[in-house]
Formats: structure tokens, C-alpha cells, sequence
């Protein structure tokens, strides 16, 4: 399986961050078919109490990265690709990562 981590950067105004995360994105990202699992997380800080660079983090899993490449050429796919420069004013990385579970 893969994981396509989703790092989004502090935003300049945080409440129209999580209203449009809310209201548009995950909406618009929901139509996207062939996800394995998908969970999303605003950051609480590093484990030594530190602030994060992160404000807010979404993992995408497919059983492959040819796999997730495929859902995100879909037209749902490209949609919420293109949707995240709309909100995403701190920044934002994606990194694939492979996933073992372990327990």
C-alpha cells in the first residue's frame, strides 16, 4: 500500500483555511473513486510541545502509487488537485510514502 501525505503550511487567516477545507475540498475531493482510506487532521504541535510547520495534514492510501497516479488523472482527481492552490496560502507538499503495517 501507499500513502500520499499531504503537508499543508500555516495559513494567513486559519478560520477561511478550515471553512473552506470543510465546505469545498473535502467535498469536492470525496468524488474521487479507488481511495483505500483517507483521514485528515488539523496539527496539535511536535511531540517536545514545539509548534509545528504544519497546520493541517491529509493521508490518501491506494495500494499503489501507479494506483493513486491513476485516481489523481481522474477527472475528480484533477479537480481537487487543482482546487488546493485556492486554499493552501501557507503552502503545501505531498510526499508518497510505502506503508507497512506493523501492529
Amino acid at each position: 500500500m501507499v500513502r500520499l501525505l499531504v503537508l499543508y503550511g500555516h495559513p494567513k487567516d486559519p478560520e477561511a483555511f478550515d471553512k473552506y477545507y470543510a465546505e469545498i475540498h473535502v467535498p469536492l475531493a470525496r468524488r474521487m473513486q479507488g481511495l483505500k482510506k483517507w483521514t485528515i487532521g488539523k496539527v496539535q504541535g511536535t511531540a517536545d510541545g514545539k509548534p509545528s510547520d504544519y497546520y493541517y495534514i491529509a493521508d490518501l492510501y491506494a495500494e499503489s502509487r501507479e494506483a493513486m497516479e491513476a485516481i489523481l488523472e481522474t477527472p475528480e482527481g484533477k479537480a481537487a488537485v487543482e482546487d488546493v492552490p485556492k486554499f493552501a496560502e501557507g503552502g503545501v507538499t505531498f510526499i508518497y510514502t510505502d506503508i507497512e503495517d506493523v501492529i
